[in-house]
């Protein structure tokens, strides 16, 4: 029987809206100690915001971390899988 990526995956992870400031961001990920926080537009999963989002992208622009939105910096568009799919076809997925 083949493993499933709900054997090995983290649950209830932490999230942000992507109209919250890099800031709050930044913050959150401090506080859970992670370095990426999945972003939400409303209920649905619109992305990822990375701490190499805020500290290299929104550098670069020039962007005020207390009043710029996470929406700015954050990569848009992510892959995902559910967790009945096998940890063999996660990995093809990533890798692609």
């Amino acid at each position: 029987m083949r493993t499933k990526v709900a054997e090995v995956m983290t649950r209830d992870v932490e999230t942000v809206q992507s109209t919250a400031s890099l800031q709050e961001a930044a913050e959150k990920m401090r506080d859970c100690n992670v370095g990426g926080l999945p972003v939400y537009t409303g209920h649905t999963l619109a992305g990822i915001v990375t701490d190499r989002d805020i500290t290299v992208k929104a550098t670069a622009k020039g962007l005020d971390p207390f009043t710029a939105k996470v929406e700015e910096a954050m990569t848009w568009k992510v892959e995902w899988c559910a967790e009945d799919t096998d940890i063999e076809s996660a990995a093809r997925i990533m890798e692609a």
